[in-house]
């Protein structure tokens, strides 16, 4: 099996959680036999071609500047669509190589140009991965470019042979933002891999001079990191915390992320809490992996969130975790078993949550422990890959059977008795 994989992010070039769902996933489809091709925009300092621990790479650069964020995402697939038609080109040319069975599949909106375009050239079945929609994003369509969005993701889920979203939640936003038929989806959650959370060489000494950039040593550092965007709901934990520190004094929040961040500094000093708010900015990995060793809890509070990664990363990371129960974080956090839910948008209640954990310390290693067991035995990119290698299976077989198949393999030979066909149709 072959998956050509299309998204405007992957590592090193980070933006949101599609690019370390893609990474994760990409590596755990390589370990179970699958010949995995990412191809995504460029990143500067990456290799423009490069094999990655056994996953292809492909960076190109967009064809021009883009008048504005749509224009460019359009150049951008034009440069996907390019390196993709060489590659499939390169592998016709291969009697072996163009018996392999290929899935393309693209990872929102952003890739569906190149995704359809291969599809409907090449004859091969296309997956889709939504990962949010712009509707639940802005909670509602707002003006002309979120129903441009909008309708781009209605065609990417059209086209798809199936369309996999990362929870029941998601499932039912694509049903009613997109009318994506609900006997289309496949619910695979999103997983996390809790080995680069050890940090053999991260000593206790180490940990304690580190902690001493963010924080007094007698402070309990209640921690953020995420886009600094209101669906993030980052704001609510900062309004969260005058009541915080009104029922524990040595509270101190620590917030990552990259992105505009003058109003939140602005509320903390309307608050009077500037001094008791660190904002460290965007971090790379390595850091981000100690920050999780000399953190107290992880607070996501969301107000949008059709999954929660950052929430699953502190389970790995066994730090007690409170989140709101927007979206998808109910199914990734269970409340009082895996860690804290608190009510969407209410800083009293989000305050409420923190609070009961820096009380009732014996409470958080209860949550901690549970929610280590559900990292391995649930949100695990071995089973993950697993599941995702069924729908790949699943669609291939169905696509084989099809009529639009049957119908491409009839044009291309120009016979009215049909042959079997090759893994890549056209040829």
């Amino acid at each position: 099996m072959r998956v050509v994989m299309l998204s405007w992010e992957y590592p090193p070039k980070i933006v949101g959680g599609i690019s370390r769902h893609l990474f994760d996933l990409a590596h755990a489809l390589v370990d179970q036999g699958v010949e995995v091709h990412v191809v995504t925009c460029e990143h500067p300092g990456a290799a423009a071609e490069a094999v990655e621990d056994g996953v292809h790479v492909y960076r190109v650069t967009p064809s021009g500047p883009g008048n504005d964020f749509i224009h460019w995402v359009q150049l951008l697939n034009d440069s996907m669509y390019a390196r993709v038609d060489t590659l499939i080109q390169s592998w016709l040319s291969d009697p072996q190589l163009k018996e392999i069975p290929t899935i393309i599949h693209a990872h929102d909106w952003l890739a569906h140009f190149c995704g359809a375009a291969i599809k409907h050239k090449y004859c091969l079945p296309l997956i889709a991965t939504i990962h949010a929609t712009e509707r639940g994003r802005n909670n509602g369509i707002n003006g002309p470019t979120q129903e441009y969005i909008n309708s781009i993701e209605w065609q990417l889920q059209s086209e798809a042979w199936r369309v996999i979203v990362c929870t029941d939640f998601m499932k039912r936003e694509c049903e009613s933002a997109l009318g994506t038929p609900w006997d289309k989806m496949d619910v695979i959650y999103n997983g996390v891999d809790p080995a680069k959370f050890s940090l053999p060489n991260f000593g206790n000494s180490e940990k304690v001079a580190f902690r001493a950039k963010f924080a007094a040593p007698d402070e309990k550092i209640i921690f953020f990191v995420g886009r600094m965007v209101r669906e993030k709901g980052v704001q609510v934990l900062i309004e969260a915390l005058p009541k915080i520190r009104w029922g524990y004094h040595d509270a101190k929040l620590l917030i990552v992320g990259g992105g505009h961040r003058d109003h939140l500094v602005n509320l903390a000093s309307y608050l009077g809490m500037e001094k008791h708010v660190y904002f460290a900015g965007f971090v790379p990995d390595d850091e981000l992996m100690q920050i999780y060793h000399v953190i107290d809890i992880a607070c996501f509070p969301s107000l949008y969130e059709p999954f929660g990664i950052v929430a699953l990363e502190g389970m790995a990371a066994r730090v007690p975790v409170v989140v709101s129960d927007a979206g998808g974080l109910p199914e990734v956090v269970e409340n009082r078993v895996t860690g804290l839910t608190t009510y969407a948008g209410n800083p009293g209640s989000l305050a409420d949550g923190i609070l009961e954990i820096l009380h009732n310390p014996e409470l958080g290693q209860i949550l901690v422990e549970n929610a280590a067991e559900k990292v391995q035995t649930v949100f695990n990119w071995a089973i993950i890959a697993a599941q995702t290698i069924a729908v790949y299976e699943r669609t291939w077989a169905e696509f084989l059977d099809s009529d639009w198949r049957r119908s491409s393999v009839a044009q291309t030979t120009k016979s009215p008795k049909l042959r079997k066909s090759s893994a890549i149709e056209g040829a």
